[in-house]
């Protein structure tokens, strides 16, 4: 690492460009960016990856921080819940199942249910007959088989809305097994930026003194991110870049966006 040498001779890591957030497919990060922006000067970078790469961003330094969504936590990493999601069943505008406000895993029995190769949910035992086809390889691929009739899929809530579609329809399914995303860092790289963004998704004001450095997923979730995505990064003043990134590569800056 670049190290800069100060007047008395010590060195110290150089200042960050920007804090690096990872976020996976459906985490909303807009209203803690928002409060970053009237806390920080520093710019925030977004980098999208996807639910397989999303340890490896943390691990090989392409993020900072990430939202991601676990099933355990990893001994290295240092993680807090903020929201559990509804799950969804995905299916077409006219299915039966649209009668109902609300299904639980009977009402799928009949159906054949799909499971595509970046499933979030690991509802091995689910209800419904297994698709004859070769697995969906994402989750946007498996809802273009469902507008075809092929089967229905059960997803979390944010997903069913970020590949929403006007021939398709979702409702809750009572019984489902949920999704949790969780705030992550590597526990060995936490830095200040890194302390300051836990604070406030925890809720923490400016001025508040910063608690003991969670290093386990039991402590109760936070108040879950609210809108589609914001990118923004406080008072329409600052942005917050986006970039894709995935297993062993950083994607390139795509594009700034404005808060209003």
């Amino acid at each position: 690492m670049d190290v800069v040498e100060d007047g008395d001779g010590t060195t110290q890591a150089p200042a960050p460009a920007a804090f690096r957030l990872a976020m996976v497919p459906g985490t909303t990060p807009g209203r803690w960016l928002r409060t970053w922006g009237e806390r920080s000067d520093l710019p925030v970078e977004l980098v999208h990856v996807e639910v397989a790469d999303q340890l490896t961003a943390l691990r090989e330094g392409l993020a900072d921080a990430a939202l991601v969504r676990l099933h355990e936590r990893p001994e290295d990493l240092s993680a807090i819940p903020l929201y559990t999601e509804t799950s969804v069943v995905v299916v077409p505008r006219d299915h039966l199942v649209t009668a109902a406000e609300e299904v639980t895993a009977q009402d799928l029995t009949e159906e054949t249910r799909l499971v595509p190769a970046d499933d979030v949910l690991a509802w091995t035992d689910g209800p419904g007959e297994p698709s004859l086809l070769p697995t969906p390889p994402s989750t946007a691929e498996a809802v273009e088989l469902v507008a075809a009739g092929v089967g229905v899929l059960v997803v979390p809530q944010s997903l069913a809305r970020l590949h929403q579609r006007r021939d398709l329809a979702s409702r809750p399914v009572a019984d489902a097994p949920t999704s949790t995303v969780q705030l992550a860092w590597c526990t060995d790289r936490t830095t200040e930026e890194v302390e300051t963004f836990v604070g406030i998704v925890r809720g923490r004001t400016a001025n508040s003194s910063r608690g003991p450095r969670p290093t386990s997923s039991d402590e109760g979730p936070s108040t879950p991110a609210t809108g589609r995505g914001s990118a923004s990064a406080g008072r329409g003043r600052r942005a917050a870049t986006t970039r894709r990134g995935g297993a062993g590569r950083s994607g390139g800056t795509t594009g700034r966006r404005r808060s209003r």
